[in-house]
Parts: structure tokens; sequence; C-alpha cells
């Protein structure tokens, strides 16, 4: 199949691509790397009347690091990261996830804000990204609102953004040489989207003992303080600690009710916790 019929506009400044994305009447979608959006369009699954091109834009494809986080711009691919062509607060854990996205050729056209924005549960950023703690800045002609990762989507390829918003910055902190993670995904074979998520960050220098279920068709379960879930420590044999009960109850609370979907992502965490206690 092919698309509908659209306009299309490449604006060089974000004050010209939120003008555009603000225009009343018109039903307008952004593109960047267009990994997600261009099979939709050819499935008619949207149907713009105007595709906003964002990648020419050099505030989206901006680096900037701080002393306590590094900003990456919405436009940064994820061959970048995998590649590290930009700074890493995460010691290693952007680089892994990034790697393990989909087939290089999709690695190189795909960003970060696209992944963030389009909100398919199976992806990795939509649940990477809230276990790290990160916030997203995004920006209309009304000016820009941060957003903390864990809030941006609402549903299953639903998100907070309104229509005349783009995501402009994904703001991560960085982790102290103290900090363990781990992170599992299952998938069936290499390429595809994941079937589950897990992942657990700790980080006693910044107060973070964090853990992520995703891909679990809405948006990722995260529990800020994960004492909870492994006898109210980090330490060692701390896969052997997971309370499963605890995490069933989550998973009840998201309407996830297929048993074998359910230990997938029992399994999925508990990995993530055995590789976090054993790095």
């Amino acid at each position: 199949m092919k698309p509908a019929v659209f306009d299309y506009v490449r604006p060089a400044t974000l004050d010209e691509a939120t003008r555009l994305l603000g225009e009343k009447g018109v039903f307008s979608k952004v593109v960047a790397g267009s990994q997600s959006l261009g099979p939709m369009l050819n499935l008619r699954l949207a149907q713009p009347e105007l595709l906003v091109d964002i990648t020419s834009i050099p505030v989206l494809t901006a680096v900037s690091e701080q002393r306590d986080y590094v900003d990456i711009g919405a436009c940064v691919s994820h061959a970048d990261v995998e590649d590290g062509r930009i700074p890493d607060g995460s010691r290693g854990l952007l680089a892994l996830v990034a790697s393990r996205i989909a087939y290089r050729a999709v690695r190189n056209r795909g960003t970060l804000g696209g992944s963030l924005a389009h909100a398919d549960p199976a992806a990795d950023w939509i649940s990477v990204f809230p276990l790290l703690g990160a916030d997203v800045i995004v920006q209309s002609r009304r000016g820009t609102r941060t957003v903390a990762a864990e809030n941006i989507m609402v549903s299953s390829f639903i998100t907070v953004l309104q229509p005349d918003e783009l995501i402009r910055t994904i703001r991560v902190p960085k982790i102290s040489a103290r900090a363990r993670w781990g992170f599992c995904k299952f998938n069936q074979k290499a390429g595809e989207f994941a079937h589950a998520i897990g992942g657990v960050l700790h980080d006693p220098e910044n107060d973070r003992f964090r853990a992520v279920i995703g891909a679990i068709e809405t948006a990722p379960i995260v529990v800020a303080d994960a004492a909870s879930l492994f006898g109210g420590r980090f330490g060692p044999n701390l896969d052997a600690r997971l309370d499963k009960r605890a995490v069933l109850a989550l998973l009840d609370e998201k309407n996830v009710r297929d048993e074998y979907n359910r230990q997938l992502l029992l399994v999925a965490l508990k990995r993530a916790a055995k590789q976090a206690s054993e790095s």
C-alpha cells in the first residue's frame, strides 16, 4: 500500500516546527527517523495532512554533558548511543540497550525521541529512561515543560504530548561509579520487539534503588523504591530474594492476566536482578 496524500515541510528551527504543529485545523505529525511512522503511513493507519520533518534542526541532535546529567537531543539515533558518540552517564546501560534494538539499519535511522513519542509498550527506551529516572523536555509555542520519563506514556501508543508539542531533549541523570544495573529483554528472535522487559538499578551514592517491568501492553511498571521487592535491601543473591507475590500484585494492577506473560516478566526481572547483584 501507499500512504494517503500529505504535505511535507522540513523546518530549520524549533520555532518554525512548533509553529507548524500549532496551526489550527491541520492534522500534523512529527517525523524523524520514520522507522515506526513510515510503515503506519503506508498501511494508512496514520493519515496526517502535514508531515513536519525535524531532522535538520540542530538543537535536536545536540548533546550537552553537565556534572549530574546528560542532555540528549530527541533526534539522536540509537546508533549514536550504541557507538559511543555521546557521553554515557549510565555507565554502559544506554549503549547496551541501543545495541539490541532491532537491526543496524533501524538503529541508524531510529531516534530516541521518536521512540518515546511513539510509545510502543514493547520498545526499549520507554522502559529504560524511567528506570534511570530521566526527564523529558517538551517544546511548544507556549514554551517548554518537563515531564518525568515514567509519566510520558499513558497507554499503548498514547502519550501526554499535546498535538502542538514535540520532544526536545531527554535529560538522563548520571549514575555513580558504585552503581549497579541489570537489564533483561525477551524476544523470540533478534530484531523483534520485546515480549518482556525487566530492569534493576541500584545507586547508593544517589540514593536510588529502582526497578522496571516493561512490554506489558501499556505503560511500564516503575518501582521507585525497589527495596520492597527484594527483602528491603540490595546485595548478593538479589534474584533469590525477589518477592514474586509483590511482582504478581503489580501485574494484577496493570491487568496482566496471561500466565505465560506473567512468568516471563518475573523471569526477566529476576535475571536483571541477578545481573545487577553480580556486576
